[in-house]
């Protein structure tokens, strides 16, 4: 076992984000997977624990999980040469990330559109407005967003209807899809574009995997862009984690009677640049 199937059977095995982590960086300073007794000290764990996590690592069980996603999917590691290093920088960069499509695209400049699940038509008519425009104007840009309904699931379809490519970071196995009215998009964007989460196949829509998503969505682009979002939102948690890393958070103003337009406007309070025109973002896209 090389270092990085010890680091995608750790994933595959469901342990916890920081024992991952902690081995992850164990190995990059060390250029080998640490002994058990090793893991257990930078785990802060027993030596039982350990030992009981190694011999998982090497059952047959684990074994057939790890033929499955090597199979059915590509793995790519924080100690491989192609991870992003915009990624890499983060608080908490994914130890893992399982994909299917063109992993090129994270080489791309990449602007992440996020908004509300229950949009109003106004965002839908705000981003048929200043999208197709942007795409044009900036031949090399690529979009990412979470696939979920509304604004995520506009901001994928918008950008594959001008035959550009778009990233989705999901929050569940690569073979399942979370919402399921979603599953053609995902399969679109699979061939077309490039589709990114790090849990490993199986793995179900749990509630708290798509708070963790948004780092990533966060983590890979230079600008987001909140198109529609109410007081308290995901799509906030995901500004808010962008302006941690110093990404530019761009958002689009709304009327202020509408609840959908209140963490925008919000946003936009607290020093967000407002959208009007495809040239906003064009500007911030060219400055980041």
């Amino acid at each position: 076992m090389d270092e990085r199937e010890f680091l995608i059977k750790l994933s595959i095995l469901g342990q916890p984000y920081r024992l991952q982590l902690m081995a992850a960086y164990f190995i990059a300073k060390y250029k080998r997977i640490p002994y058990a007794s090793e893991a257990a000290i930078i785990w802060q764990k027993s030596l039982t624990y350990a030992a009981t996590v190694y011999e998982q690592l090497t059952n047959e069980q684990t074994n057939s999980l790890y033929r499955k996603n090597s199979s059915q999917t590509h793995c790519l590691t924080i100690l491989d040469e192609a991870y992003p290093p915009q990624l890499a920088e983060i608080y908490h960069p994914p130890v893992v990330l399982y994909y299917q499509g063109s992993l090129a695209l994270l080489k791309a400049p990449i602007l992440a559109i996020v908004g509300a699940r229950q949009n109003s038509n106004y965002a839908l008519t705000c981003l048929q407005h200043l999208l197709p425009d942007i795409l044009a104007k900036a031949p090399h840009l690529v979009t990412v967003s979470g696939l979920a309904n509304g604004v995520d699931m506009l901001a994928h379809s918008l950008t594959l209807l001008q035959k550009r490519p778009t990233i989705a970071v999901l929050g569940t196995g690569l073979n399942l899809c979370y919402p399921k009215q979603n599953h053609a998009l995902q399969k679109d964007i699979a061939q077309l574009g490039l589709v990114l989460s790090e849990y490993p196949l199986d793995s179900p829509p749990l509630k708290f995997h798509f708070p963790k998503r948004n780092r990533i969505i966060a983590g890979l682009c230079q600008t987001v862009l909140v198109v529609e979002a109410k007081k308290r939102s995901g799509s906030l948690i995901t500004a808010n984690l962008a302006l941690q890393e110093n990404r530019n958070v761009l958002a689009i103003p709304g009327r202020i009677d509408m609840p959908l337009s209140q963490g925008t406007n919000e946003l936009i309070l607290a020093g967000a640049k407002p959208v009007l025109k495809a040239e906003d973002v064009l500007e911030e896209i060219a400055n980041a």
